[in-house]
């Protein structure tokens, strides 16, 4: 019975990390071919049936071509932060509500909160130990970007405790089973959108990885496995927040073929964002996060608090 109860959870973890591996490779083909269609082209079409090998294509040639490494970066850090960055991007998964209970728990929340919080230092140290000028300033833009947008995550999920009174993802699955919380929550909703935009360093909000003036920001020194492990990361944690957005607002029946269909929507809101929006002016993007989304996302939970208090002395 022990040896049952360790291998089922390993056996279900190895099946999870797997299906999120695919998952983050076909969302990079959507990318290109939305993307290609934004900008009246066709995308990957030459691989295969209609560019679908893509994606392992693209995953063998980035694995098997030669890593490189400066000769003055700190090689030990700068070697392990990416793998540490994909063990994170992967870790996190572990919060998805699953009725079989093979890892959901009470804490979900602050779980999540604590691997993204933890995401901050891979970003730091990828650019400081590359021992770059252009790397670091890009880890420390992505730093500076990403705290200031937990914040805003932080009241928000914060909000969502009060009405439903539990850290557990399995609460809101029972809570939104006649209405979704996007109805009464439409503001948080674009803000938390926003703010998973910011959070997983995506256009508009990618000044981490400013092309134009950084070359290619804090991963400018990474080539081959280690440039993959980054960006396997990155496209992890955008399948993660789609997810997350699902399951807050949208309702939450992970069992139903509904709740892919608006994962789906949602990664491509992310990639549509990509393709339509330009880069903010970092000033804007700091104001909007400290001036906008803060005092949104307080209002909110001030309001939430209220409402408890009200309903529990109708109760009682």
């Amino acid at each position: 019975m022990f040896l049952y109860d360790m291998i089922l959870p390993l056996v279900g973890a190895l099946i999870l990390i797997i299906c999120v591996l695919v998952g983050v490779a076909f969302l990079t083909l959507l990318e290109r071919k939305v993307l290609g269609y934004i900008q009246i082209r066709k995308g990957p079409n030459k691989v295969g049936f209609a560019g679908i090998p893509q994606p392992f294509c693209d995953a063998i040639k980035l694995f098997t071509k030669e890593q490189t490494y400066p000769v003055t970066s700190n090689y030990l850090p700068y070697y392990f932060s990416p793998i540490f960055s994909l063990f994170l991007a992967l870790l996190v998964w572990m919060i998805i509500p699953y009725l079989s209970g093979l890892f959901t728990f009470n804490l979900g929340l602050l779980f999540f909160l604590s691997c993204t919080s933890l995401g901050v230092y891979t970003v730091m140290i990828a650019g400081w130990s590359s021992n770059s000028n252009y790397a670091l300033l890009g880890g420390l833009r992505g730093v500076a970007q990403t705290i200031s947008y937990e914040v805003s995550l932080a009241l928000i999920l914060l909000s969502f405790v009060f009405l439903i009174g539990g850290y557990c993802l399995m609460d809101f699955l029972m809570y939104q089973k006649y209405l979704w919380f996007v109805v009464m929550t439409f503001p948080l909703a674009l803000s938390w959108f926003a703010s998973c935009l910011a959070e997983t360093n995506r256009t508009p909000f990618d000044f981490a990885e400013g092309e134009s003036e950084l070359v290619s920001g804090f991963n400018v020194e990474y080539s081959s496995g280690g440039f993959a492990l980054i960006f396997l990361a990155e496209y992890a944690s955008i399948l993660f927040m789609s997810m997350l957005f699902v399951v807050i607002f949208l309702g939450c029946n992970i069992y139903s073929w509904e709740f892919f269909v608006k994962l789906a929507f949602i990664s491509f809101m992310f990639i549509w964002v990509r393709g339509t929006l330009p880069r903010f002016r970092y000033d804007k993007l700091m104001y909007l996060a400290w001036k906008s989304f803060l005092p949104l996302s307080l209002n909110y939970l001030f309001m939430f608090v209220g409402l408890k208090l009200l309903i529990m002395s109708i109760l009682f």
